[in-house]
C-alpha cells in the first residue's frame, strides 16, 4: 500500500494503522488530528534507528561505519551536542532545524563531514537533518545522539527527548515527532543504571504500550580494549573475551534488548569509509617485513609501536594507530603473515571481518529491517494512544481506544497482540513463572520460526508437532490454571503457536 504522498508503507500492519489514523481524523480535535498527520508521515518514512549510549562510547564512529561514509563528527564539538538524523536525499545537504521551526541549509565541509561549527547558537537548535545520496539510507534513517552522562545538561535533554525520557515535552513533539522507532544502544565494558533507564524510557515510548526486545539491540563497542586475561574462559583471545562479556551483558540488559554484539567501531569505520588506504596497506606490508624481535617489541603497546625506531616513519605509524589501533594493526599483520601477497582491498576486507560490523548489520536486518512493519505499526499505535490521552477529551480517548481494539482483533494484527503480550510479561505488568516468561520472550522476540520454538536446526515434522503441542498447552493454561491477566497473555501465545503450526503444516518456515 502507498500513502497519499505516493510512498510505500512497510507492510499490512502499517497500512492498517494508517487507515485508522485517516478514519479518526474527522472524529478528534484539530490538535490531535495534527498529531495523527505526523504519525502518517512517520509511517511512510524509512525505519528510524537511533544510535544511543553514554558519552565517549563511540556512537558517531559506529554511525559512520554503518552509513559507509565518514560524515558524523567524532571529536568533541558543537555537533556532538545535537541530535543528527542521517537520511536519504537526492542532493547532499545539511538542514539545521531551530526550536522555533526555522531551517538553515548548510553544505558539508571540504572533507564531506558535518562542519565542526554551525555558525549559529546551538542552544536555539532542535536538531540537524543530514541528507545523503547513500543507498543504505533508502530504507533506514540513522540518528546520531549526544551521549547520556554528559556534563552538558542540554545535550542530555535532547537525547532523552529522542528516546522518550523527557516528560515535559508536548505530546506531539514527544510521541509523534521526536522519537525514534528502534534503537542500537552502545555500551562499553560496564553497564550502568542509567543505561537501563534510557532503554526502558525508549521502549516505553516506542513499543506497543510498554517495553520489549523487539526494537532494541545493543553493541559492546571498543571490544579490542578488553584484557582477555581478565575474562575466564577466553583462553587469552581478545575477541572470545568480548563475546563472553557480551553474553553477560545480554543477560543484564534482558529483556530490554534482543541481543548484545561485540564490535570494534574504529576498525569498522576505517575499513568501511575509505579511511584505510592502499598507502596504509603498503606501510603495514613494510612493517610485516621487520625482524621478529623488533616487531614483537613494537606490538607490545601503542606507544612502542609509534616510538620504536624502524624504517617506517613514526608519523605513518601514528596514522595507522589513529585508524586501526593496536588490535587492528595486529589483525592486519596476521593476515599479511598468512598471505604476503594479499591486495590492499583484500586486506581491508580482513579488517572489516575482524571488526564485527557484519554481525551487527546481520542483527539489524534480523531484528529491525525484517520486522519494520511491526515495529513501525507498534510505535505509531503508541503515538496515537498518547496523543488521544493528552487531549483531555474522554469521548475522544474512548473513540481512539475502540478503533485500536477493532484493529487489534483482525487476524493480520496478531503480531501486535503478541508484542503487547510480550511487553506485559517482560515489564512485570503480568506476573508469570520464569519458565513461561522465557517462552513468551522467545515466541515474541524473533521473527524466525525455529528460534520462536527454540528448536533451531530440527526437522520440519518435529517443529510442526511441537508448535501444535504448545498451542494446546497454552490454551489449557488460559482456561484452567491462569489468573485473568495471565489468561489474556496465554490466549495470545496459544494463537501465536497455532498460526506457526498452520504455517509449518503448509510447508513454510521463515
Amino acid at each position: 500500500m502507498t500513502t497519499a504522498t505516493g510512498r510505500q508503507l512497510a507492510g499490512p500492519l502499517s497500512a492498517a494503522v494508517a487507515n485508522l489514523c485517516v478514519s479518526l481524523q474527522p472524529q478528534v480535535s484539530p490538535e490531535t488530528a495534527a498529531g495523527f498527520r505526523e504519525v502518517l508521515r512517520r509511517l511512510s518514512a524509512p525505519l528510524q534507528v537511533a544510535i544511543a549510549g553514554r558519552i565517549k562510547s563511540g556512537k558517531s564512529t559506529l554511525v559512520n561505519a554503518l552509513i559507509g561514509r565518514r560524515v558524523a563528527p567524532t571529536a568533541v564539538g558543537e555537533c556532538t551536542r545535537l541530535v543528527t538524523r542521517f537520511q536519504y536525499g537526492t542532493v547532499d545537504r545539511i538542514e539545521v532545524i531551530f526550536t522555533d521551526g526555522r531551517k538553515q541549509v548548510l553544505p558539508f565541509d571540504a572533507a564531506g563531514m558535518i562542519p565542526a561549527s554551525l555558525g549559529v547558537d546551538v542552544d536555539e537548535v532542535s536538531h540537524i537533518e543530514a541528507y545523503l545520496t547513500n543507498a543504505v539510507l533508502r530504507d533506514l534513517t540513522v540518528i546520531d545522539t549526544p551521549g547520556l552522562g554528559s556534563l552538558d545538561a542540554a545535550s542530555v535533554a535532547r537525547t532523552e527527548a529522542l528516546l522518550g525520557a523527557a516528560g515535559d515535552l508536548d505530546p506531539v513533539s514527544r510521541n509523534a515527532v521526536a522519537g525514534a522507532e528502534a534503537v542500537l544502544y552502545v555500551v562499553t565494558q560496564g553497564v550502568r543504571a542509567d543505561d537501563h533507564q534510557a532503554l526502558a524510557a525508549f521502549t516505553a515510548a516506542t513499543a506497543s504500550r510498554e517495553a520489549g526486545p523487539v526494537n532494541a539491540i545493543a553493541v559492546l563497542n571498543k571490544a579490542d580494549t578488553i584484557a582477555p586475561e581478565s575474562v575466564d574462559g577466553s583462553d587469552g583471545d581478545t575477541w572470545k573475551a568480548a563475546l563472553l562479556i557480551a553474553e553477560k551483558q545480554a543477560q543484564i540488559l534482558k529483556p530490554r534488548v534482543a541481543d548484545v554484539l561485540p564490535v570494534i567501531g574504529l576498525v569498522a569505520e576505517s575499513a568501511e569509509t575509505g579511511g584505510f588506504t592502499s598507502a596504509d596497506a603498503d606501510a603495514l606490508r613494510r612493517i610485516a617485513e621487520l625482524d621478529a624481535a623488533t616487531l614483537d617489541m613494537m606490538l607490545m603497546s601503542a606507544d612502542l609501536f609509534t616510538s620504536w625506531e624502524c624504517e617506517v616513519p613514526a608519523g605513518v605509524r601514528a596514522g595507522l594507530m589513529e585508524r586501526l589501533d593496536l588490535y587492528g594493526v595486529r589483525c592486519a599483520l596476521t593476515a599479511l603473515a598468512a598471505e604476503p601477497a594479499i591486495t590492499a582491498g583484500a586486506l581491508r576486507r580482513k579488517l572489516l571481518d575482524s571488526s564485527g560490523l557484519d554481525g551487527v548489520r546481520a542483527k539489524l536486518n534480523a531484528v529491525f529491517r525484517v520486522r519494520a512493519d511491526g515495529i513501525k505499526a507498534a510505535a505509531a499505535l503508541a503515538s496515537v494512544t498518547a496523543l488521544a490521552q493528552a487531549s483531555g477529551d474522554a469521548g475522544e480517548r474512548q473513540r481512539v481506544h475502540n478503533a485500536i481494539e477493532v484493529l487489534l482483533a483482525k487476524p493480520e494484527a496478531h503480531q501486535l497482540r503478541l508484542l503487547e503480550a510480550l511487553t506485559l510479561v517482560t515489564s512485570g505488568a503480568v506476573a508469570m513463572p520464569p519458565d513461561l516468561v522465557e517462552e513468551v520472550l522467545r515466541v515474541g522476540g524473533t521473527p524466525h520460526v525455529p528460534d520462536q520454538l527454540g528448536l533451531r536446526g530440527r526437522p520440519l515434522p518435529e517443529l510442526t508437532a511441537y508448535a501444535l503441542e504448545r498451542a494446546g498447552w497454552w490454551r489449557s493454561f488460559a482456561s484452567f490454571g491462569a489468573t485473568p491477566a495471565q489468561s489474556r497473555v496465554a490466549h495470545v501465545v496459544h494463537r501465536a503457536y497455532f498460526l506457526i503450526w498452520q504455517q509449518l503444516r503448509g510447508g513454510g518456515q521463515r
